[in-house]
């Protein structure tokens, strides 16, 4: 039996954590451990009852050390690297389509790879102290499929002192550039994490996953298409009884109630 690289648990309903659990290997991306992750967030695309996703880690320091570098450097063809590395776009592409809010609980340092799984997040949160990068440069790689994130997320000219001199940046410098949204203290970390999952959890699940979807959709359209696009979407939204149930307790100051259709 294989060992459990990633845990799958949901502490309250409504929301599952996936934490990175491979400690002893600062949670390299190892090809195991991506299969376990998509695992998991396919698991929770398929549970009706999920409504946010929390990925985070259990070492101490470090959220994912990235790709694994062993792999980098063994004797497979290179078609087969080819293939394994196909994980990588299928994740990221996965957190993007999920239909389901996704939050990066940043509780150690997120480099190379991982700097990937955090910015195809939704939600990013991390503690103090903790550092952002991508410092494959310094060992003689180049990080080619977290580039695409990278420039969608940061402005040229940093995302480009990022990747060529490979220094990574504090979490209170990627809120200020503009990729983590808050930043807390170790004490309040776990209990911040839970908050904004459970605000998020809060909300329809449907018109989220409506919301979501069309964003991924259009990120990448001309603004004529994306509006187009849009228009057409927000129509779909006004045919919704959770539209009209959002703004019905919001004029009678009570609670909706969700029925997903």
């Amino acid at each position: 039996m294989k060992r459990t690289l990633v845990r799958y648990e949901a502490p309250v309903p409504g929301i599952v954590y996936l934490t990175l659990d491979q400690p002893e290997t600062r949670n390299a991306l190892s090809d195991d451990l991506l299969d376990q992750l998509l695992a998991g967030l396919e698991a929770a695309r398929a549970d009706d009852e999920v409504r946010v996703v929390v990925i985070t880690s259990s070492h101490e320091r470090i959220f994912s050390a990235g790709g694994d570098l062993k792999a980098f450097s063994d004797d497979r063809s290179a078609e087969e690297k080819f293939e394994g590395l196909g994980r990588f776009p299928r994740l990221y592409r996965l957190i993007g389509g999920l239909g389901k809010p996704v939050i990066c609980a940043a509780n150690g340092d997120v480099l190379a790879g991982a700097f990937g799984i955090a910015l195809a997040c939704d939600l990013v949160i991390a503690r103090e102290g903790v550092r952002f990068g991508c410092p494959e440069i310094n060992v003689g790689v180049f990080p080619f499929m977290i580039s695409a994130l990278i420039y969608r997320n940061i402005n040229r000219m940093k995302a480009n002192e990022l990747m060529m001199i490979g220094e990574p940046v504090t979490a209170e410098e990627g809120k200020a550039i503009g990729f983590v949204n808050r930043v807390v203290t170790a004490d309040q970390f776990d209990q911040q994490v839970l908050e904004w999952a459970r605000i998020v959890a809060s909300k329809s699940p449907l018109l989220m996953r409506l919301g979501k979807n069309a964003i991924d959709a259009t990120r990448d359209l001309a603004l004529p298409d994306a509006l187009d696009t849009m228009q057409r979407e927000l129509a779909k939204a006004f045919g919704t009884s959770d539209m009209r149930e959002g703004v019905a307790a919001f004029r009678e100051k009570r609670t909706p109630e969700w029925t997903m259709r």
